[in-house]
């Protein structure tokens, strides 16, 4: 009986000098196409899998050995009478060795170079290896003839491992694909963004965006149901800092606020006896920020409020309400400024869901409100009781900053009231927001307002969001004269902190309960 191998590849490399070892042992060698060619070249007898079939190739090419002849002649099982018996009586014979490998797809991806033949051959004889020897690999043939060559033939511990081999490849082949077919329907398919308001853009120019309500309406105070009195439309990121705005205002609710925000951060925030002298004390928080920033107040917006912003470019000021003579005002200062009326009043932040959208899913978490926050001196010095209201309010300022965080909120002279003196946010580390930003911007707002360092600091809280993981901090914070700190503690290095504070004569708290935000 005669003894076929089918050999089709892509990868001529030592194909010829492959057949011709079979063509030795007696195989009589089937194949198609370029690689007949190239065994004709080599001197190698071949017959065209066309003529072993009777079935011309057909669909330029797309089906050579997809045919029952083929297949059978792979997978009929040896030995077993009922499919010897149906091949013997179509004259299907076997085919013991296939030698296969794949259009390189991932050299040249496309509809064409996509192969189904051979990894159908390939999967075929590697299903039946007890019986086919397949190879997909010329790294392979040498190793094959010899096993072919032995009396005994080649091991069944090598066909199984040859036949791995092909599974690894095929998978491999597929996942490609499959990553290619990814690519161009994340290419071609544009997102379709949600039934909503269009907004002017994105995050940037090039990016559309929409505004989506929830249903139901929450029942406090909201963009969502806020009123834009004047302005030009709003884009995605005014409606992301202005929700920064008014959740950082919510916080301050029961006395006059303002918080100006740039970049989803609180750069400068107050409380005043007025809401004009809160505005005010708010812009000087960070006055180059402050230009072209988002600003909440936590009181409808009257004349004298209006008027601090004269001079002052602000993309959009979001209060309760406004007064017909602070709003004639705010119109002719400016035709863009957005002007947002919540019409409704502040009240106390409640616990609610809020989410962050990632791609393929949404996270939900409940929102960082009726914080359990405790009040335990570890140090030697005490921050004194009259303290405790700025300490609260930069607290709150610092759970509205993106971490890591640091905020010095200065007391009023009374004590009564307080502002955003420096503050850093957003570094990988927490001694840069501290030592670059937060301690800079303080010195500097310290100097502008004419503050010597003695009268600031003795009226200075710094704030951290989350524990200090060195002493560097606190050792930072004490070389810029800060003498009151408070921190959640929790770190493996609290002693050396504390330690560091009693050196320096810091009275720090711990309030143990961490407010990220990220």
């Amino acid at each position: 009986m005669k003894r076929y191998a089918l050999i089709s590849v892509t990868d001529k490399t030592g194909v010829v000098e492959f057949a011709r070892g079979l063509v030795a042992l007696g195989y009589e060698v089937l194949s198609t196409g370029g690689t007949a060619r190239t065994l004709r070249e080599g001197g190698v007898e071949v017959t065209d899998v066309s003529a072993f079939t009777g079935e011309p190739e057909i669909l330029g090419g797309r089906v050579k050995t997809l045919h029952p002849k083929v297949h059978a002649g792979i997978l009929q099982r040896r030995g077993k009478a009922d499919d010897e018996a149906v091949c013997a009586a179509k004259d299907y014979p076997p085919i013991d060795v296939v030698c296969v490998n794949l259009y390189a797809f991932a050299q040249q991806p496309s509809i064409e170079q996509i192969d189904i033949g051979g990894p159908t051959l390939l999967r075929a004889a590697a299903k039946n290896c007890e019986s086919v020897v397949v190879v997909c690999d010329p790294a392979d043939y040498s190793r094959v003839l010899e096993g072919l060559e032995a009396s005994d033939g080649l091991a069944l511990a090598e066909r199984r491992a040859l036949a791995r081999k092909v599974f690894e490849q095929t998978a491999a082949y597929d996942r490609a694909i499959a990553a290619w077919f990814a690519a161009r329907e994340e290419k071609e398919e544009e997102p379709s963004l949600p039934a909503g308001v269009p907004l002017r853009y994105g995050e940037n120019p090039h990016q559309r965006a929409v505004f989506v309500a929830d249903v139901p309406a929450p029942a406090v105070a909201n963009l969502a149901s806020a009123r834009i009195l004047h302005g030009k439309e709003m884009s995605y990121n005014n409606y992301v800092d202005t929700d920064a705005a008014l959740e950082s205002v919510r916080e301050l609710w029961n006395e006059p606020a303002a918080v100006v925000i740039k970049h989803n951060n609180p750069c400068g925030a107050a409380t005043a006896d007025t809401l004009a002298a809160a505005l005010a004390a708010a812009w000087e928080g960070d006055v180059v920020s402050a230009y072209g920033s988002v600003i909440a107040l936590s009181r409808p917006v009257d004349l004298a409020t209006a008027e601090v912003l004269k001079g002052r470019f602000v993309e959009a000021l979001v209060a309760p309400g406004f007064e017909p003579e602070a709003l004639d005002f705010l119109c002719a200062k400016s035709k863009n400024i957005r002007l947002v009326s919540l019409d409704r009043p502040l009240a106390a932040p409640r616990k609610r869901l809020v989410s962050k959208r990632i791609f393929g899913a949404t996270l939900w978490q409940e929102s960082d409100a009726e914080a359990p926050e405790q009040w335990e001196a570890v140090t030697e010095a005490r921050i004194p009781d009259e303290l405790r209201p700025a300490a609260a309010f930069g607290i709150r300022m610092c759970a509205h900053l993106k971490s890591n965080a640091i905020l010095l909120a200065l007391a009023t002279p009374d004590l009564r009231h307080a502002s955003i003196l420096g503050m850093g946010a957003g570094q990988p580390n927490r001694v840069d927001s501290m030592r670059k930003l937060a301690l800079t911007k303080a010195r500097e707002n310290r100097e502008r307002l004419g503050l010597s360092l003695e009268a600031a600091a003795a009226r200075t809280v710094l704030v951290s969001d989350a524990f200090f993981p060195f002493a560097d901090n606190i050792e930072a914070a004490a070389a810029s004269g800060v003498r009151y700190i408070v921190a959640p503690g929790g770190s493996k290095r609290d002693e050396e902190c504390i330690a560091a504070a009693n050196a320096a004569g810091i009275a720090m708290v711990f309030t143990h309960c961490r407010h990220f935000l990220h």
